[in-house]
């Protein structure tokens, strides 16, 4: 069963992260490591969250489009990744979760599983 495992950041977990960075780096690589070579890890990536916005597309239902900068919904917590993991279930995607070694909200989300 697979899993999208998303994170949330904010500027102070940003922040955080800036200030100790090495640090941080070596506890998350090791966290990856870890979930690659128990053959949890299917894919993911970091987002740019520092050097360019986000935009927005919305599609109405008559079908008009609109474009505005900024993230689909307003607040202090910005995507700024995802990792998608392969788990046995529900709780071993919420343990995996819990051990994530930096300061973000977490989202998990089961992967439709397509016929």
């Amino acid at each position: 069963m697979k899993y999208a495992l998303v994170i949330f950041e904010t500027d102070a977990s940003r922040a955080r992260i800036r200030a100790h960075r090495d640090a941080h780096r070596k506890t998350y690589e090791t966290w990856i490591g870890e979930l690659a070579a128990a053959g949890k890890l299917a894919g993911g990536d970091a987002l740019d969250t520092e050097s360019q916005g986000p935009v927005t597309v919305r599609t109405a239902a008559d079908g008009t489009v609109s474009v505005t900068d900024g993230p689909v919904h307003n607040g202090e917590e910005t995507l700024g990744g995802w990792f998608l993991l392969e788990v046995a279930d529900r709780a071993e995607a919420i343990e995996l979760a819990r051990s994530f070694p930096t300061p973000e909200a977490l989202e998990l989300r089961p992967v439709l599983e397509s016929a």
